[in-house]
């Protein structure tokens, strides 16, 4: 019986995830991109024609990708040979200043970023979040590369991005086209039209592609013990995440399950399910649109608990390593509960208040930490106020494979007596070692 349970509040869960990417999918619809200004004359204007250099519109044009790709046969020709002491000086000069000049030819498939250390690489650029760059090689695979890191970008699929006008009120727009970056200077080219702006006033780099699942990133985590013997143990967790992000929006699904039993008696069966989307007001602020919540732990006498709300947010730390923000906002809660004393209701509704914060570091290249706190004040029928907090310590196996420690803190501060008067505790408190992989 217990383990049907269980399963009812999966299925339960699943249905709230159904509902929350029906209801992302409805809200997600992107701010109409703003055509972008003209910006000189491609064919004329040094600092935006050599960044198009890539994109045909013209014979010259042309010739001028067929010498780049004629430089980099050469530099390909030269290095088939074997460079070695006695190579002459002239020639290795040569071969180091052809491949410090390579540029990759045109290019409709791949994307193509060049290092700051003058490394190209070929793939498919799915990201820049947080001064983070994510790329996909199919030699390396999925890659993180630091925003500083970066010295060329050329796609060759339309990107979206969001954009920080000029001015000091930090208003952003939507751009969509085909983006070439050479060190400080960003152009975007969509079909005839031409803009530029300064790498500092890009915030964040999407797929501009149509397809949904270009859009979507996502982790999942399983631990799990198992003890036979004196006394038989099954402790099992799983935890699961997915983002769908956007130049100008964030959507994202939490899911933590746990199940324990002992000698086959059923000691914790809880759900916690949580949901949020962000729109990007600017590079530091943004507004949760909404946030919703479900959970049922019926050994903390909640059968059911569902809260909606709304925010504000402002990210303190934002960079390639480290991403802290703060948030704040109001909502409602409604509780139902497994059993009450007599004279008491058996649901309740209640505002909130509720603020929080998140700060993710990688703490070297093979791990990474994340602290994850929120806190709500309700009314005394609630539990006066709750609190969660999760920290992760997170630290690479081998791909895409994870080693997660975690530790849970759950709170109510003063939770509602059953029928048998029995009053449950305060405080929830878990260890949990899993493995985890990011797809």
């Amino acid at each position: 019986m217990s383990k049907f349970r269980f399963y009812l509040g999966w299925l339960s869960s699943l249905v709230l995830i159904l509902a929350s990417v029906l209801s992302a999918n409805l809200i997600a619809a992107e701010v109409p991109l703003e055509e972008p200004a003209m910006v000189g004359n491609p064919a004329t204007d040094n600092n935006v024609g050599s960044l198009t250099e890539n994109f045909p519109r013209s014979e010259a044009t042309s010739d001028t990708t067929d010498t780049l790709a004629a430089s980099s046969s050469s530099a390909e020709d030269l290095t088939e040979e074997t460079v070695s002491e006695d190579t002459p000086i002239e020639t290795k000069k040569e071969i180091k200043s052809l491949w410090e000049n390579f540029n990759p030819p045109r290019d409709d498939k791949y994307d193509w970023i060049q290092l700051s250390s003058g490394e190209w690489l070929k793939g498919e650029l799915i990201s820049l979040y947080s001064f983070t760059v994510e790329f996909d090689s199919d030699e390396l695979g999925l890659l993180k590369i630091g925003w500083d890191d970066i010295k060329q970008i050329r796609s060759a699929r339309p990107m979206s991005m969001r954009i920080e006008k000029d001015g000091d009120d930090h208003e952003t727009t939507t751009v969509r086209g085909k983006l070439q970056l050479l060190d400080n200077t960003a152009v975007i080219v969509d079909g005839e039209k031409v803009s530029s702006y300064q790498r500092f006033q890009i915030i964040s780099i999407a797929k501009g592609s149509d397809k949904e699942s270009d859009l979507w990133v996502g982790k999942v985590s399983l631990g799990t013990n198992i003890k036979k013997g004196n006394s038989d143990t099954t402790d099992a967790n799983f935890k699961a995440n997915a983002q769908r992000r956007t130049a100008n929006s964030r959507f994202v699904i939490d899911l933590v399950a746990n199940l324990s039993e002992t000698q086959n008696i059923e000691t914790s069966n809880n759900q916690k399910l949580f949901s949020y989307y962000d729109s990007f007001l600017s590079r530091k602020f943004f507004w949760r649109t909404y946030s919703a919540e479900y959970q049922r732990d019926p050994f903390r006498n909640i059968d059911s608990q569902y809260s909606l709300g709304t925010a504000f947010g402002y990210d303190l730390i934002r960079n390639s390593k480290t991403e802290w923000e703060i948030s704040g906002g109001v909502g409602a809660l409604y509780k139902r509960f497994v059993s009450v004393s007599v004279g008491e209701d058996i649901d309740n509704v209640s505002p909130f208040l509720g603020i929080g914060t998140k700060f993710d570091t990688e703490l070297t290249s093979w791990m990474d930490y994340l602290f994850n706190i929120k806190l709500r004040a309700v009314d005394e029928d609630s539990g006066s106020y709750t609190l969660y907090l999760l920290t992760t310590l997170s630290s690479d196996i081998t791909g895409d494979l994870d080693l997660d420690i975690s530790f849970v803190w759950d709170r109510i501060a003063d939770p509602q007596p059953a029928a048998d008067l029995t009053v449950p505790e305060k405080d929830d408190i878990q260890l949990i070692v899993s493995v985890s992989y990011e797809f």
